[in-house]
């Protein structure tokens, strides 16, 4: 090749080579104004999920400084202009609009060292940050209580428990199916057809415990008084005081912590100090994404053998009543009742009372193996909802007035177990006539203990013909 050829052969690589880096060069010049542009969009369009380190330096011109300025709360704050939430525990304790939207204390140091604080304020509220006006702070989409849409507000972070709790019976699931199906309909999925009032009076009044995220982990259930329960902490475990039996009062807190006169507290706690959330865990609470009907369908629901292994057979007495009874039947206290409510009237008509009932198994296919289980009356009443416009239920009788029951009020030693010496072991259980008194008759339902209203939807669960003849002759 001669020195022309070659010189020619230089200069086209040296024009190729010039033209793959001005090539290189475009791609980056073109991706890195992309970036710019993309990087822009993100600073114009999503500046509520900045983060500022120190908001509060805006003194009561920020979300953070107005809410941590107890004397500023004083002079802005709104006075309630609804009634407090109210429920079979009672009526709620009041707290001042102030306080419940007060961040301050041990708790909001807390909140500040975890990921959610970095979220900033807005971020979940909406509204606009860094400004004084209280109206102007909270215009345009604000929401109060961020988990009550969940889905947004809490599943980008937290998706799959997001998933599984929109069929959690948390959401009051269970108890809409009744009040859906008694009114005609066919189960919860229904229940925005119901009459727009008798929707006003659930909200109101059978709502104020079933909840969102927030209520477990954030802020007080409304029946325990709303707002800020610890200066916006959120909790990964809830308190069992101010969450589980606040809104289980009645039932399971009242009856675990052996309140009522002539009770003790549960075996669980007395000596194992076991809290709701050692047995109830964040599976069973938060719903595992398949619909049931009610709480007793979970699944993941505790079983008392799944820490007493091998008590069907422990001794004689489980040997022959193990698939007879559920091991309330024998190891519950009285346990408290109340019955045929008047939602937002005068309440229930049949005051709370202490008692014990053994009953025909009411769920037979989702408790299988008992034949006779505890039961506890229920508020159901056909005229539950006149004071909201619904003077009966359609469908009351679809369910009995009294539910199959659990009391958490567990002792070894019960008036069952423990008799006394030289008694036969079924002499404070089993049906016996003496001198005419039918002795230990009052642990059973009969048909006569039913109200005349009760019959049609109850009936079936009675013992009536159902324990052996030689108890009741």
């Amino acid at each position: 090749m001669g020195q022309a050829g070659l010189f020619h052969k230089i200069i086209l690589a040296q024009k190729n080579s010039q033209n793959r880096i001005m090539e290189t060069l475009s791609k980056k010049i073109f991706l890195g104004a992309v970036g710019f542009v993309f990087l822009t969009f993100l600073l114009l369009n999503c500046t509520q999920y900045k983060f500022d380190p120190n908001p509060a330096s805006n003194g009561v011109a920020s979300c953070e400084g107005c809410h941590t300025d107890y004397a500023h709360l004083q002079k802005v704050f709104t006075p309630d202009t609804t009634a407090p939430a109210s429920g079979c525990g009672g009526e709620a304790p009041h707290y001042e609009p102030y306080d419940r939207v007060y961040m301050g204390g041990s708790g909001f140091e807390s909140y500040k060292a975890t990921t959610h604080y970095t979220v900033g304020c807005v971020g979940c509220h909406n509204g606009t940050d860094y400004v004084e006006d209280k109206e102007l702070a909270h215009s345009g989409d604000f929401i109060s209580h961020p988990s009550m849409f969940y889905e947004d507000k809490c599943g980008s972070c937290h998706n799959a428990i997001v998933e599984n709790f929109k069929t959690s019976i948390h959401q009051g699931t269970g108890q809409k199916r009744k009040v859906t199906i008694r009114s005609g309909l066919s189960g919860p999925a229904d229940f925005d057809l119901l009459p727009a009032h008798q929707i006003e009076g659930y909200n109101s009044n059978c709502a104020t415990c079933h909840g969102s995220c927030g209520n477990c982990h954030v802020v007080r259930p409304p029946i325990g008084g709303g707002g800020l329960a610890k200066g916006h902490e959120f909790a990964q475990t809830p308190d069992m005081i101010s969450v589980c039996v606040t809104c289980h009062v009645s039932r399971g807190g009242h009856a675990y912590l052996g309140v009522a006169s002539g009770t003790k507290a549960d075996v669980h706690l007395t000596k194992m100090g076991l809290k709701c959330t050692d047995c109830h865990d964040g599976a069973e609470l938060h719903g595992d994404g398949n619909p049931v009907d009610q709480r007793y369908a979970y699944a993941e629901l505790p079983k008392c053998d799944d820490c007493h292994s091998g008590i069907a057979t422990k001794n004689t007495y489980h040997t022959l009543h193990y698939d007879d009874f559920n091991c309330q039947v024998c190891h519950s206290q009285n346990y408290n009742n109340c019955g045929s409510c008047h939602v937002h009237g005068e309440g229930a008509r049949v005051p709370s009372y202490m008692g014990f009932k053994i009953a025909q198994n009411p769920i037979p296919d989702i408790k299988t193996g008992f034949k006779f289980t505890l039961v506890r009356r229920t508020l159901a009443a056909p005229d539950n909802w006149e004071k909201y416009g619904v003077d009966e239920y359609a469908n009351f009788n679809a369910f009995p007035t009294y539910n199959y029951t659990s009391p958490h009020n567990i002792l070894r030693w019960t008036e069952r177990t423990q008799v006394a010496e030289g008694a036969s072991c079924s002499s404070n259980c089993h049906i016996r006539n003496v001198d005419g008194l039918l002795v230990n008759k009052n642990l059973y339902l009969f048909e006569e203990d039913l109200l005349e209203w009760e019959k049609g939807a109850t009936a079936f669960i009675t013992v009536d013909g159902k324990l052996p003849a030689k108890w009741t002759n």
